[in-house]
């Protein structure tokens, strides 16, 4: 390999021969930017390339039973074209090597006439067959052959299939893959020690990317895969195993020990019994809270099973121990829903709760700002406004967030700064959003998890019904009777305001309501671009019974409790995804009365089909996560946006669960025995780590 350029997997792209500038923009798009970029981006799948073999040899192969080979690859020039005139459109193409002829065969491909030519060089792949006397391949496949490359016939190999793009087929990455590939991985430096992947029956990482690119066969692919899917899930695991073995070991939080005392006094600012299911989580909480290691606990619990009184319960012990608590919602809608009920609970009591939110009035911010930092303020609730450098905690012994996914990880290490006396506050996280086993071995690994699987007293399951749009008049019939036993409801569209992709919008929906199927009932519309004061104002008045149907966006998704709200209709169901919509069913039925949603849909997509066939199987929220992640898949569900980690390359939590307790395993042993990495055998690895994960799982503190 003498004649090949040095190439370094840093290196930039443009560095492979024959990409320039405008072909290196077009792989930026793909998120190819280097040389290790490029040997990243591994085949999507592989397809069979038959060896070729000349014509004749294609013609003495045929056998006399059925008359028709198995796949076979010619290489040959056309020598004619004909367009035979009938009903059924087709092009025929005679193609000749030095042994024969053979005729290619196209049907009802006319687009064809402008791509092929006489004098055309080309290899053709399919089934061979005799036919009126003709040596015949029928609707074969083909590509043209470069003449100049002067190649010898290939040999069958498994073809790389590469994610492309129109402007750069997968053909072109497969040649800039090909020219890198060999001095790009020929003594590339492994991270894992020897070893160590000969117990793993793990391949060296430069044969593992020549397996994955250049296969032998689909079990040297396989092989070549595992290997580097195994990298990934196990640089993510030592991260997450890193921060866990810091937090720990290394910092300290207040202690809240949960005395029979305390425990009286929280449960009787209840105005209900705690079912089982939250006594139970109440108490693993409290025991987290009663040591001076930091709390980091998920709690989970499907939509309506009562996370907010347990948060209220810790967030009461860590008042009763006089430290401040905060509770931090991704929306104002919610943290204001928060404040609402945390405050009825608080009535009559000596503490208040405080509201922080993006739109606080700067009079009453400042002042509120004050009573934080003088520690007067003891309870608050907020939006990402609690985590501005003006917001300044005298003693913060204990921070919840609600809806987790919707924060970044990075976000909620901000959280946890040092207080003044050098402690961190214990970090519960909750969300109605069960999460898939799998994804809680990863994005949430570091987290302890709890969960409340059993509804309050008298909550009974939502029926769910998937209607065609023809059935929208029947569904608002219904509503209309509902509403007139005393009930109300919730119409959920997909837009604000009306567009060209004629989606069904708040006011315009609202207007028709009223002119037709809900006329003379009172009907009002709320969303997200509205003031907090008034949508609070219109959410007061639906809570109060004074509007009978809300017509809303996803902004109720969250916090809505209206216990007299019985009926859901959503419009353009097809549009949301399987989580919201299960949480949107979540905000009817919160009564005695039995709830019922209606997704109004004609899904044009299969997985459209799948997630309203699945919302409409079960109301199980554990069940909908783990269907979710099967619809969407991790990467979707919680992927770089969601949680701030980059997007695994080549592992699928899905078909890699078994790997992936593997390297969790791994990492927990190898971080038990060198916390930080700072061994002779894990400078690779932690450089490697910290590059990727670094700022995103928060390991400033701990590299």
């Amino acid at each position: 390999m003498t004649d090949v350029p040095a190439i370094q997997i840093d290196d930039a792209i443009e560095a492979v021969p024959g990409v320039g500038p405008r072909t290196a923009a077009i792989l930026q798009r793909l998120a190819i930017g280097t040389v290790g970029d490029l040997l990243d981006h591994v085949p999507i799948r592989y397809e069979q390339e038959h060896a070729e073999a000349s014509i004749a040899e294609v013609d003495a192969s045929i056998p006399e039973e059925d008359g028709t080979t198995a796949n076979v690859a010619v290489r040959g020039e056309i020598a004619a074209i004909k367009i035979p005139p009938g009903r059924r459109p087709r092009i025929e193409a005679t193609l000749e090597d030095a042994s024969g002829r053979i005729q290619l065969v196209w049907f009802n491909a006319p687009w064809l006439r402008n791509k092929l030519r006489p004098g055309m060089s080309l290899v053709a792949e399919g089934r061979a067959k005799r036919y009126r006397g003709y040596l015949q391949l029928a609707n074969p496949q083909w590509r043209t052959v470069d003449e100049a490359e002067d190649l010898p016939a290939r040999d069958a190999r498994l073809r790389p299939v590469y994610a492309a793009s129109e402007d750069l087929p997968s053909r072109r990455i497969e040649e800039y893959i090909d020219r890198i590939l060999e001095p790009a991985t020929t003594g590339m430096e492994d991270p894992l020690p020897e070893r160590f992947r000969h117990a793993r029956a793990l391949r060296p990482l430069g044969e593992a990317y020549r397996a994955i690119h250049r296969p032998d066969s689909r079990r040297d692919a396989d092989d070549g895969r595992r290997r580097l899917a195994y990298d990934e899930l196990f640089l993510l695991q030592l991260g997450v195993m890193m921060k866990r073995r810091h937090l720990r070991s290394t910092l300290t939080a207040a202690a809240l020990e949960t005395t029979p005392d305390i425990n009286a006094r929280i449960r009787d600012r209840f105005p209900f019994e705690l079912t089982p299911d939250q006594i139970r989580v109440c108490a693993e909480i409290g025991n987290d809270l009663a040591r001076s290691i930091p709390t980091n606990r998920l709690l989970q619990g499907d939509v309506g099973a009562g996370k907010t009184a347990v948060a209220v319960h810790a967030m009461l012990l860590a008042a009763a121990h006089g430290h401040q608590a905060a509770l931090m919602a991704p929306t104002s809608i919610l943290a204001e829903q928060h404040h609402a009920s945390i405050g009825r609970m608080l009535e009559g009591a000596s503490l208040e709760i405080g509201l922080l939110t993006g739109s606080t009035p700067p009079a009453e911010k400042r002042a509120l700002l004050e009573r934080i930092a003088d520690g007067s303020q003891r309870l608050l609730v907020g939006t990402h406004a609690l985590l501005s450098e003006r917001t300044e905690f005298a003693d913060l012994a204990l921070v919840i967030i609600d809806e987790q996914h919707r924060f970044g990880v990075e976000q909620r290490s901000r959280l946890r700064r040092p207080n003044r006396d050098g402690r961190v506050p214990h970090v519960l996280v909750m969300t109605a959003t069960p999460i898939p086993r799998t994804l809680s071995l990863t994005v949430f690994g570091d987290l302890d998890v709890s969960a409340i699987r059993e509804l309050p007293p008298g909550r009974s399951p939502t029926v769910t019904r998937v209607v065609v749009p023809g059935k929208a008049p029947d569904v608002y019939g219904f509503l209309a009777d509902r509403v007139a036993a005393g009930e109300q409801g919730f119409v959920v569209v997909p837009a604000v305001e009306e567009s060209d992709a004629g989606l069904a919008d708040v006011e315009n929906h609202r207007a028709m309501l009223e002119a037709g199927p809900l006329a003379g009932l009172r009907l009002a519309g709320v969303h997200g671009r509205m003031k907090p004061d008034e949508r609070e104002a219109v959410m007061n008045r639906f809570r109060a019974g004074e509007i009978d149907v809300l017509v809303a966006t996803v902004v109720i998704e969250v916090g809505v409790d209206v216990p007299n709200a019985t009926v859901m209709v959503i419009e353009h169901a097809e549009r949301f995804g399987l989580a919201q919509l299960h949480q949107l069913r979540g905000r009817v039925g919160r009564g005695s009365a039995r709830g019922v949603c209606a997704l109004i849909g004609e899904p044009t997509t299969e997985e459209g089909r799948r997630r309203l066939e699945a919302i409409a199987s079960t109301d199980d929220g554990f069940e909908i996560a783990e269907l979710d992640l099967g619809i969407r898949g991790p990467g979707e569900l919680f992927g770089a946006r969601q949680s701030g980690l980059p997007p695994f390359r080549v592992a699928d939590l899905l078909a890699d669960l078994d790997l992936l307790r593997i390297a969790r395993e791994d990492a927990s042993s190898w971080i038990e025995d060198d916390p930080r990495l700072l061994g002779p055998d894990a400078m690779e690895i932690r450089r490697r780590l910290l590059e990727r994960y670094g700022a995103t799982l928060g390991l400033g503190d701990v590299g």
